[in-house]
């Protein structure tokens, strides 16, 4: 058993040694993943309005400090108003629920929840990582539920893998 904790220790050892070897070069790295140039220091991320057809009040301030939490917490980048070295910008474009698991009789076993997000990137140190996309994603709750009962978590959980979806589109370069 001793000697298995003395390779485990020397190969998490070989490992990190490794890992930091091959991240020298001329970007910052994070634990995250975040690969972001020394020259970029601010961020921006303006608020996204929901233009979907269906519009859930709180989801568009929701959506935007979600993302702004994301690189506050995640990058040492400063948050600024507007002109940031990486700057966000878009709307909500959709939001619908509909049902996804039809059972024998025609009845949906289960619903689904998708949001979908229109985002225009921004580098301004380097325009090759710039992007216009949509990200959507979705969650699925019983069909027994009504959706205001459910709605305030499925939002949460759907907001967080839409945001982790642009942060790694936009500073993670695996």
């Amino acid at each position: 058993m001793m000697k298995e904790q003395k390779l485990n220790i020397l190969l998490s050892f070989v490992f990190c040694l490794v890992s930091i070897i091959s991240f020298n070069g001329c970007h910052v790295y994070s634990f995250t993943g975040a690969s972001i140039s020394p020259d970029i220091k601010t961020v921006s991320i303006l608020f996204f309005p929901n233009k979907a057809s269906i519009v859930q009040p709180s989801l568009s301030q929701a959506f935007t400090e979600k993302l702004k939490d994301k690189f506050v917490s995640e990058t040492s980048l400063a948050l600024t108003k507007d002109n940031g070295d990486l700057n966000f910008e878009g709307a909500i474009i959709d939001y619908n629920t509909q049902p996804t698991a039809i059972t024998g009789n025609d009845n949906a076993a289960l619903n689904r929840l998708t949001i979908t997000v229109s985002v225009k990137f921004t580098n301004v140190k380097d325009s090759k990582q710039d992007f216009e996309t949509n990200f959507s994603r979705y969650a699925d709750y019983d069909s027994h539920k009504s959706l205001s009962s459910v709605e305030t978590e499925l939002i949460a959980q759907i907001n967080s893998q839409l945001v982790d979806d642009i942060f790694n589109k936009a500073v993670v370069n695996w």
